[in-house]
């Protein structure tokens, strides 16, 4: 591993000891969850305004690897180097992970309550039990499989599988939020996988340039770029490539160098809360009381998922 690499990846291990440092990570990862709910927001205003997710798909790994590229070639050059055969790892992961799972969950956002899309992605760890579970063999715990019942409990109330008229309506979207469940599974287990050899920061640009690679493949290259979209829209179009996409990562590498993993990912946990009431704020969109009590539920399940792992 490179020296710089090496630096800057030792400094991302390990919870501070320090009161303020912790205190610190707490509000970057916070931060970080602010920033995504906002983005999802966001693109549920760009979607109404016409906007496609085709189209934001590929403005949003464009303008996040293109960032991300020029943050790190000023700053950290040697973060940029990889070894050419794992050239194929870093393929799979952008274009099976991060840019399937950003795909399909602003897919979601677009056709049902940026909340719930929202929730549904956060069902990704269940995804990651699972293979834990099957794949890796690992024992399971009743904890654990009690938060994996409680997910999909909670799943049923917060889609309104209740109600057959709501399942219809959103069903394309709810197949959507899962499979961006899956692609987030995928995500984390291959950059885990990656973050044994490079640093977080390379691990995503890799994964972002192959990702923006991707849909400027399967949709014509820069299309996107090109169409008359609004002033308006424009800043909001940046906003969830840069601000939506980078700085929260950013922030969270950041508050996982102050605090363990599992609190961050704990405390990411905000995302979905912050996601209902800016939606409702600024959308006016409204879950159904059985609906908001499954999301409850969810997050719960969740929370008892990452402090139960399987052993």
């Amino acid at each position: 591993m490179h020296g710089a690499e090496a630096s800057i990846k030792n400094s991302m291990q390990g919870p501070g000891n320090d009161q303020q440092h912790v205190r610190i990570g707490y509000l970057y990862v916070a931060l970080a969850a602010l920033l995504f709910a906002i983005s999802g927001t966001a693109s549920k205003y760009l979607f109404n305004t016409g906007v496609t997710a085709f189209q934001l798909i590929q403005l949003r790994t464009t303008l996040a690897c293109a960032g991300l590229f020029i943050w790190l070639w000023a700053r950290h050059a040697s973060l940029l180097k990889i070894d050419l055969k794992d050239l194929p790892y870093f393929a799979g992961l952008g274009i099976l992970g991060i840019g399937s799972a950003q795909f399909f969950y602003l897919f979601a956002i677009s056709k049902i309550n940026v909340a719930a899309a929202i929730l549904l992605h956060y069902t990704g760890p269940v995804f990651v039990y699972m293979y834990a579970v099957f794949v890796q063999k690992r024992r399971p715990g009743a904890g654990s499989l009690l938060a994996v019942c409680g997910t999909l409990a909670g799943c049923f109330l917060m889609v309104g599988a209740y109600n057959l008229q709501i399942l219809s309506l959103n069903r394309v979207g709810i197949i959507g939020g899962f499979l961006a469940a899956i692609a987030f599974a995928v995500y984390s287990i291959l950059s885990d996988h990656g973050m044994r050899k490079y640093t977080p920061w390379t691990v995503l640009f890799y994964g972002l340039l192959f990702a923006a690679l991707m849909w400027n493949v399967l949709h014509p290259p820069f299309r996107a770029v090109f169409q008359p979209y609004t002033t308006i829209q424009w800043l909001w179009i940046g906003f969830v490539g840069l601000c939506g996409t980078i700085f929260p990562f950013g922030l969270y590498f950041e508050g996982i160098r102050r605090i363990s993993p599992t609190h961050a990912s704990l405390t990411a946990t905000l995302e979905p809360i912050s996601a209902g009431v800016i939606a409702a704020l600024f959308l006016g969109e409204m879950m159904a009381p059985l609906q908001i009590l499954g999301g409850v539920i969810v997050i719960v399940s969740i929370l008892v998922l990452q402090l139960f792992r399987p052993s």
